[in-house]
């Protein structure tokens, strides 16, 4: 008991003395800056005089000596010093930041003092100061200048940065990659008071056990316990080169332990020294699909676009969206938004005037309010404008709104694309890209059906050689769109949980935005009329997998039976209505390869336009009386695999 109260009087003690000594620290770090100048003179010159008492007792062995040789060299030295410290600007540099170049540039000004102080001592000789004088004392002033900076950095930026105390927490990172990545991002964060780095995780086993700048390096393979032995709370990927596939085996055994996973900023953040704690990010999903992404091939990205005008249906959306910034970037001559939400059209038009204006392009970009699903609308537009390449990228896509309003999704999926099509043709338009689904194939909900119905009006009209290539691109969810489950998931896992999942054999294939739009832009110089093009997504993903990937990189675990402890439930609520287990891209079985590595095309039976027609113009009669059953039993019939699949799907979840 008695040691126990000693300690706490010992521990109330340093607090005392570190609150005084952070408080003092603080009034240095809020001064002026020129009165901080005059601060660190004054404390050179008490540096100085020390320097001096140092260098005469390292010379005479005797700490007592007259005044008169002390004040001699403690004045010239002084004198001389400040003649070059203040012209060589060594009071201009942020002492928070002393660095190498800030001992490199103490050096060559103390080398210049002792030029004239060797001279002066040695050859020209004062009574009573020793002839050593001249090199002894620079040296001593030199390494007592570099250690008060290396004091005042660690006070102000290792104690003060943040407004951290001597006692304060901060969270206990390591780095993997001790690489130039890994080694400029350890040297930014000495500045960051809430992380202190304590360790380097490498691939190269031949740097385990090494140190780097102070701080041991770890093979890999010993992870496990380098994060117990070291107590660690996060670790911060500093792997920039590294293959998106071996980013994912990486963070895939990181989620296995109880730590939170982020990733370093840009490489161009790095090189300037501008690392902070706001530019680390946590790990983006689409690190973790398992695939590089391929380069976009410039000739097919260019093909249809540069140089001609081009239309953008659903502008605002977040595939039209990205379409129109890589359709920018290729150069048409003038850019046309269509869009029915004012706010939408407003942000992409903004974005893409300021792309254009900061890139220098001379694209001419067009905002234009407008609702497919108006015939007489698009056909004004399209017959103004005649666009050279279409992309009509205008739909309803959230499965469950649409499943519980059929006559708006089939108004704006169908009639839409039915009155896009009509007036492309009629305008001369040369190149039109339907952008589809794999909710297409074998569909299960209103949403789907919709998509496979304007698939076929693609189908039938490009059979008729109209003179308009008619194309159509099918992929699966693309990470970040709107209603995607990975923003869902995120929102959850911030408010404490629970996250919801629908069932946990739910599969999807996932995609980032930019590559499904690059891919889209590619598919569609390649159609020679009536192609369906699916692109390649990878291994489809379990979304409980993703879900509880997700949990664990954020540091957290998931509760279960097992773990009644942890952090966030992950909680099953069952299919919503139309949706499904798994998606497929193929209704067939004859995919053929293309130009592209990513890119296969199909061939895929449909109705002869004269019969679509026909059963367009009933379905847009049901639509305008309101009629949603009629409506669903006619997109039943024109797509036979719509009941036949709801039937399966319905067997699937009672199994």
């Amino acid at each position: 008991m008695h040691f126990s109260r000693v300690a706490k009087i010992a521990e109330r003690q340093f607090r005392q003395l570190d609150r005084v000594v952070t408080r003092l620290l603080l009034a240095f770090a809020h001064m002026p800056r020129s009165r901080r100048r005059w601060v660190a003179i004054a404390m050179d010159a008490i540096i100085g005089a020390i320097a001096v008492w140092g260098a005469l007792f390292l010379r005479t062995g005797d700490p007592f000596w007259g005044w008169k040789p002390y004040l001699i060299l403690t004045v010239t030295g002084l004198s001389i010093w400040f003649l070059i410290a203040v012209p060589r600007k060594t009071y201009m540099t942020l002492l928070r930041f002393a660095g190498g170049r800030t001992m490199m540039g103490l050096g060559v000004s103390v080398a210049i003092m002792a030029v004239p102080m060797t001279l002066l001592f040695m050859i020209v000789s004062i009574p009573g100061v020793p002839r050593t004088m001249g090199l002894l004392f620079p040296v001593i002033f030199l390494s007592l200048l570099c250690l008060s900076r290396l004091l005042i950095r660690f006070a102000l930026v290792d104690i003060l940065a943040g407004g951290r105390p001597l006692l304060g927490t901060y969270r206990r990172v390591a780095i993997y990659g001790a690489g130039r990545a890994g080694q400029q991002l350890a040297m930014g964060l000495r500045h960051e008071s809430q992380l202190k780095v304590v360790a380097f995780i490498d691939d190269d086993a031949r740097l385990d056990e090494q140190l780097l700048d102070g701080i041991p390096v770890f093979a890999a393979s010993k992870h496990e316990n380098i994060i117990d032995d070291f107590a660690i709370q996060e670790i911060l990927l500093a792997i920039p080169s590294a293959t998106r596939a071996r980013r994912r085996e990486i963070v895939e055994f990181l989620s296995t332990q109880s730590v939170a996973v982020r990733t370093l900023p840009s490489v161009g953040h790095i090189v300037e020294g501008r690392v902070a704690i706001s530019d680390l990010r946590d790990v983006q999903i689409e690190e973790l699909l398992g695939r590089d992404p391929v380069p976009p091939n410039e000739l097919l990205m260019g093909r249809n676009i540069a140089g001609r005008v081009v239309l953008v249906t659903g502008a605002g959306g977040s595939i039209g969206s990205e379409l129109c910034r890589q359709i920018i970037g290729c150069r048409p001559s003038r850019l046309i938004l269509v869009e029915q939400s004012e706010f939408a059209l407003y942000q992409i038009d903004r974005e893409l005037v300021e792309i254009a204006r900061r890139m220098g392009f001379a694209t001419v970009i067009v905002p234009e309010l407008c609702d497919v699903a108006d015939q007489a609308s698009i056909g004004r537009v399209l017959r103004r404008y005649q666009p050279e390449t279409l992309f009509h990228a205008a739909a309803y896509k959230h499965v469950p709104l649409v499943e519980s309003n059929p006559i708006a999704g089939l108004r704006n999926n169908v009639m839409g694309t039915l009155n896009t099509v009509l007036a492309a043709e009629g305008a001369g338009v040369g190149h039109f890209i339907l952008v589809s689904t794999d909710k297409a194939v074998r569909p299960t909900n209103v949403m789907g059906a919709s998509k496979r119905i304007c698939e076929l009006i693609l189908q039938a009209r490009a059979a008729e050689k109209g003179g308009c290539n008619l194309s159509m691109v099918r992929f699966g969810n693309v990470l970040g769109s709107s209603g995607s489950v990975v923003p869902l998931f995120k929102q959850q896992i911030a408010s404490g949980g629970p996250v919801t999942i629908t069932d946990r054999r739910v599969t999807r294939y996932f995609m980032t935005i930019p590559e499904a739009a690059q891919l889209v832009i590619q598919a569609g110089s390649m159609a020679r009329g009536g192609e369906v093009f699916m692109l390649e997504m990878g291994q489809p993903v379990r979304i409980y997998d993703l879900a509880a990937t997700m949990i664990r990189l954020s540091g957290l675990s998931e509760r279960t039976p097992d773990n009644p402890e942890g952090d966030i439930e992950l909680r099953e609520i069952g299919l919503r209505p139309g949706e499904k287990l798994y998606e497929e891209l193929l209704l067939g079985n004859n995919p053929r390869r293309t130009k592209h590595e990513r890119i296969v095309m199909a061939e895929e039976v449909f109705l002869a336009w004269a019969e679509l027609e026909k059963r367009l113009s009933d379905l847009a009669a049901f639509l305008e009386a309101g009629d949603s059953d009629r409506a669903k039993i006619l997109m039943a019939e024109l797509v036979p695999e719509y009941h036949l699949n709801e039937d399966a799907a319905r067997e699937s979840v009672a199994g």
